[in-house]
């Protein structure tokens, strides 16, 4: 991958990869591109976050990933896995996942665009700001179960509390 200069202005819509490009661009984050894939990183509110645009073409789709450098240890696994089924069920959009190579969590967001394949900067800012706020709610609780050893039920009513008191 490589950096890239936006090729247009982000008023407009754009093939996804390009209005990412320009949106990460606008708002001075870092990132590399390639014809299907922009790679770039972001501050949350716990940690800084990886974030992909991964564009299929022939589908249609740009998939946003959002990767919160948390890495699962094998005797966490099953603990981890019960909290990302616990996270998901209150999630309305994309879920979180934990890739079985390497055990790295990571949120996840399929979008079918239009026939034109075109995306709007309403909709990049919507899809990373989702992602972002999604890996800084559920933040905490991943790490009051792989650090804290809370179990997930717990870690995740500790962490909905102590989110749900910050001003």
């Amino acid at each position: 991958m490589h950096a890239v200069e936006p090729r247009f202005e982000v008023e407009d819509d754009a093939a996804p990869l390009d209005m990412l490009m320009a949106l990460f661009g606008a708002r001075g984050w870092p990132c590399e591109a390639n014809a299907e894939e922009i790679c770039g990183e972001i501050q949350g509110s716990w940690a800084k976050y990886q974030l992909r645009g991964v564009w299929r073409g022939e589908d249609r789709v740009l998939q946003i990933l959002c990767l919160p450098d948390v890495r699962i240890a094998p005797e966490k696994l099953a603990a981890a896995h019960e909290l990302v089924a616990l996270a998901n069920e209150q999630m309305w959009l994309g879920h979180f996942d934990v890739w079985s190579n390497g055990g790295v969590l990571l949120y996840r967001n399929g979008t079918l665009l239009g026939n034109d394949g075109m995306l709007s900067l309403d909709q990049a800012q919507s899809l990373v700001e989702i992602a972002v706020e999604e890996c800084d709610r559920f933040y905490p609780a991943f790490q009051f179960v792989l650090w804290g050893d809370k179990s997930p039920q717990d870690a995740l009513k500790s962490a909905m509390v102590d989110a749900a008191g910050e001003a």
